[in-house]
């Protein structure tokens, strides 16, 4: 059931009672629902696991023997959830998990005696191991990512070729005709019941009791139905063992 732009806006406009297009940028309005559209859009992914945003995602080797483990997060990344760094060979492949800690931890694990990649502030040094590949990673800043070491006798940086990260990334919406949100079938009710209910209220004076309610109720729906793949539903369990 994948609807592009165009067909969504016809859709709300044919709701609204308002005038047919062949195009979004027949009118004004056609312009303004496809702009509510897209903010609608950014809204719903930004607030829950989308999991067809899921992917394996490269990271960015800075390539600089200064920051010899720093690594960049790809444009658009929303969130990492698990990175992995080839400790064997080309042909020899031997990957380990990298696990991530906090700043905190990466600092009171830090060895002084290492390589200086990073100054913060003026005065708060990072430091990185030379001797031995990396075993866990933090952020200071959300942007780039260093790990704690890596073997100079095997590569004068960590390599962007060797790293497997799993993660999430917002996907680009175009202002175009064709173009088709990236949102799976279980969603789009969803997505277009929300888009409705926000253009009646911002264009029309006020929502529509049936389009409010719709969107209510697929709001609902889709918590627990995101997945293809049938999933344990996930419970608090309020502190008990």
């Amino acid at each position: 059931m994948k609807t592009t732009l165009l067909q969504i806006v016809q859709s709300i406009l044919n709701d609204m009672d308002s005038e047919e297009v062949n195009s979004i940028n027949d009118t004004v309005e056609a312009q303004q629902i496809a702009s509510v559209v897209e903010d609608t859009y950014y809204n719903i992914i930004a607030a829950r696991e989308i999991p067809e945003h899921n992917k394996l995602i490269t990271l960015t080797a800075m390539g600089n023997s200064a920051k010899p483990t720093h690594f960049k997060y790809p444009t658009n990344t929303k969130k990492i959830e698990r990175v992995e760094y080839n400790v064997g060979t080309v042909s020899d492949k031997d990957f380990r998990i990298i696990e991530f800690v906090g700043p905190s931890l990466f600092l009171d694990r830090m060895d002084e005696s290492g390589l200086l990649v990073e100054t913060y502030d003026g005065s708060l040094d990072i430091f990185v191991g030379t001797d031995s590949p990396p075993t866990y990673y933090t952020s200071f800043d959300d942007e780039y990512l260093i790990m704690n070491s890596y073997d100079s006798a095997v590569d004068s940086t960590l390599q962007s070729s060797k790293v497997r990260a799993l993660g999430s990334s917002y996907p680009t919406f175009s202002q175009t005709d064709s173009f088709t949100p990236d949102l799976d079938n279980t969603l789009m009710p969803y997505f277009l019941a929300e888009s409705k209910s926000t253009c009646f209220s911002l264009f029309k004076g006020g929502p529509d009791p049936k389009v409010e309610q719709a969107a209510r109720r697929l709001k609902s729906f889709t918590q627990n139905d995101m997945y293809k793949t049938k999933r344990a539903n996930k419970k608090p369990n309020y502190g008990r063992t």
